[in-house]
Parts: C-alpha cells; sequence; structure tokens
C-alpha cells in the first residue's frame, strides 16, 4: 500500500453542524411545535431553577417528536446532547433548590435512579420483544424518565404507563377505521414524549 492510498477519514462535521441537518428538512413542523412546546415547558415548571432543562427537553421533544413521525428515527446526533445538557441542568436546579427550600439534591437523585430504571425498562424490551420498540426509543428513555421522576415517583410512573394507553387507544383507532394494519409500523417516540407531557401536566395542575 503506497502512501497515497493511506488517506486519513474526513473530519466529522460540527455538532451544530449535524442537528441542523437533522432538523432542517422538518423544520417548519418542529418550529410549529416547538413554541407551544417551550410556553408549556414554563408553566409546568413554575418557572423555576428547574425550567431550563426543561425548555432544552421542550425544543429538543418537539423536532425528535416530528422527525421520527416522519421517518422513524431518532438521530443520536439530538438525543445524546439533549440528554447531557439537561442532565447538566439539573445539577444546578438542585443546588439552587438546597438554598431556596425547592426540590434538591434528593430530586436529583430520584432523577438519576428515574434515567436508570426508565431506560433499563426500554432496553429490556428492546432485547426481549425485537421490533417492539427501537434502539432510539431506549436511548431517549432515560433523560426522559430522570425528568420526570425529578418531579415525584408518581409522575415518573405515570409518564412511563402514558405512553402505552395513549398510543394503545391510537392503535386501536388506526385499526378499527382500516389505516393501519396488524403489522404496521408506528413510531413510540412522540408518545414516549407525551408521556412526560401528561405526567408534568397532571402534576402541575395538581400543585
Amino acid at each position: 500500500m503506497t502512501e497515497s492510498e493511506v488517506r486519513p477519514a474526513p473530519p466529522a462535521d460540527p455538532l451544530p453542524t449535524r442537528i441542523l441537518a437533522e432538523v432542517r428538512p422538518f423544520a417548519r413542523p418542529a418550529l410549529v411545535t416547538a413554541v407551544p412546546a417551550v410556553a408549556w415547558a414554563v408553566w409546568v415548571s413554575g418557572p423555576s431553577w428547574v425550567t431550563p432543562a426543561v425548555v432544552v427537553l421542550a425544543v429538543a421533544g418537539a423536532a425528535l417528536g416530528v422527525i421520527d413521525a416522519r421517518t422513524h428515527r431518532l438521530p443520536d446526533v439530538i438525543v445524546y446532547p439533549t440528554t447531557a445538557v439537561v442532565g447538566a441542568l439539573l445539577v444546578p436546579a438542585a443546588a439552587a433548590g438546597a438554598f431556596t427550600g425547592g426540590p434538591a439534591w434528593e430530586a436529583l437523585l430520584r432523577a438519576a435512579l428515574g434515567f436508570a430504571a426508565h431506560a433499563g425498562f426500554y432496553l429490556l424490551m428492546w432485547l426481549i420483544f425485537k421490533g417492539g420498540v427501537g434502539l432510539g426509543d431506549v436511548k431517549l428513555a432515560g433523560v426522559l424518565g430522570a425528568v420526570t421522576a425529578w418531579w415525584g415517583w408518581d409522575a415518573f410512573v405515570m409518564g412511563a404507563v402514558a405512553p402505552y394507553v395513549v398510543g394503545g387507544a391510537v392503535a386501536v383507532v388506526l385499526l378499527l377505521f382500516r389505516l393501519a394494519g396488524r403489522k404496521s409500523y408506528m413510531p413510540f417516540g412522540p408518545y414516549m414524549l407525551l408521556g412526560v407531557v401528561v405526567a408534568l401536566t397532571w402534576e402541575r395542575l395538581l400543585s
């Protein structure tokens, strides 16, 4: 092999460029979804010290929901940074809560446990029921479990159960009206995100 044949791999595009490449084809519906999602995030979180984390999840969730609905994909290039940023923002939220009397370190610990439990459950589902959930769902589950668990275990359970209830109801309607068959694939990411909306909205209305 000559020196001319040994060529280094081209450098990867910067992260913002890769994110934009995923979102650009769906920019309009993602933006239309993101605007009310951000308003909801501010309302449902107080606003409070945890608001930035919920807003980040809302913006990313709007894009992910649209992309998954259109392409049956949850791009790693959006899921991974979202998980990292939300996790990082929960730390100062817990620190601030320790001084202001709001959710503090116990909420952060609960979020970490919720992350592990929710991601672990979806990983188990992916291993047992091949095709039932996608690997993208497994990767997204962690951050969703962390955010709902921050509010408490009741919110965590509701956020975990609601996607199956809503998704199951939609599937039944589609089957009844013959808009889908028994072997049709239904992207689950939007319902997972909707589960967070249901859980946190319920907690906000009860507070």
